[in-house]
């Protein structure tokens, strides 16, 4: 039985995601299909590309679509993708970076093609639906045993386009560090790890000041009372911060990309 995981930003109100269901179950009534999210915030590209990455760690190798594609309609790309990690994984959805980071999770890619004209799209293709179109109906003949070379045209690796992730720095003080993404528990995720703490000598157990508000790094919420901010390393391993029973992202007034200045308490 295949696995065809599925990604989106469409949300649950609307119809998008059980017609994709459908169009999918119609070519590979076999295929086993497991939904990811369909959270995404509308549009954020950067934040489907990190939890694409993050969750596909989990998942079994297969099929893996994602849609988040605020260009469609546009001159942008439509690809599906081989990776070149010995599981084969293959990924599919637009060509706006929503799948570069999984991709060079599991090896890079070692094949592309160009899904403009796939002979396996749904006719006519839409305007604005190319998830139910182009995206499901690939993935499922994908799943279904078609090779990779016969839903499109051979790509250039090198015109992929890829996201550029920011880096956090180590100061004087701690870390400069970013928001790559918070969770509907507004937990946030920086775009730092455990070696950037040690560099920062950010030590477990202290206490730190976030953009000038004192926090303590533990490992667990249950560490600090109810209302008090804390830095910890997530499930993932990156740095994250939270407030215990309550939203970090509201009440620190962040915003994805932004700048986050953790420092020292002595």
């Amino acid at each position: 039985m295949t696995v065809v995981t599925f990604l989106s930003d469409y949300g649950l109100a609307d119809e998008f995601v059980g017609v994709c269901h459908g169009v999918i179950a119609g070519i590979a009534p076999e295929a086993r299909v497991i939904d990811i999210t369909h959270g995404i915030a509308r549009h954020e590209i950067r934040s489907g590309a990190l939890v694409l990455r993050r969750a596909l760690r989990y998942m079994p190798p297969g099929v893996h679509l994602a849609v988040v594609d605020p260009g469609v309609g546009s001159e942008r790309g439509a690809v599906a993708l081989r990776c070149a990690g010995e599981e084969g994984r293959m990924l599919v959805g637009p060509d706006n970076g929503l799948l570069s980071l999984a991709a060079e999770e599991f090896g890079g890619v070692a094949e592309a093609v160009d899904l403009d004209g796939s002979t396996q799209a749904l006719q006519p293709v839409s305007a604005s639906f190319h998830g139910r179109d182009i995206f499901a109906p690939v993935a499922a003949h994908l799943a279904a045993g078609t090779p990779l070379a016969e839903v499109g045209a051979p790509l250039d690796r090198e015109q992929l386009v890829t996201l550029r992730l920011p880096r956090a720095q180590v100061t004087e003080t701690g870390l400069l560090a970013h928001v790559l993404h918070a969770d509907h528990f507004g937990n946030v995720m920086l775009d730092a790890g455990h070696e950037d703490l040690v560099a920062g000598d950010l030590q477990a157990g202290g206490a730190v000041t976030v953009n000038g508000v004192l926090a303590r790094h533990v490992s667990t919420f249950a560490d600090v009372p109810p209302g008090e901010l804390l830095v910890y390393e997530d499930a993932y391993g990156a740095l994250s911060l939270a407030i215990n029973r309550a939203s970090a992202f509201e009440a620190l007034g962040l915003e994805i990309y932004g700048r986050v200045q953790i420092a020292r308490v002595r």
